[in-house]
C-alpha cells in the first residue's frame, strides 16, 4: 500500500508513488499555486536579510588583508 500525503496547497490526499506525477502536489494547478507564492514573497526559508548587511560585496568594505 503506497504512503499518501497530504497536498501542500488543497490538502487532498496524494498517494506517493510514480504515478502521481505532481507529487507532493495533488495536481499542476496546486504545484504552480505553491510556485507562485514562493515567487511573490508569501513563503520564504526563515535566515538573516541580506540586504541588512550593507551592500558591499565580498571583496569590498573589508581592508585588513590589503
Amino acid at each position: 500500500m503506497p504512503t499518501v500525503v497530504p497536498c501542500p496547497t488543497c490538502k487532498r490526499d496524494v498517494a506517493w508513488g510514480p504515478e502521481a506525477r505532481f507529487r507532493p502536489f495533488c495536481s499542476e494547478r496546486c504545484r504552480l499555486v505553491d510556485l507562485g507564492a514562493w515567487f511573490s514573497g508569501e513563503r520564504a526559508i526563515p535566515g538573516n536579510d541580506q540586504s541588512a548587511a550593507g551592500d558591499a560585496g565580498p571583496d569590498e568594505g573589508d581592508d585588513s588583508e590589503r
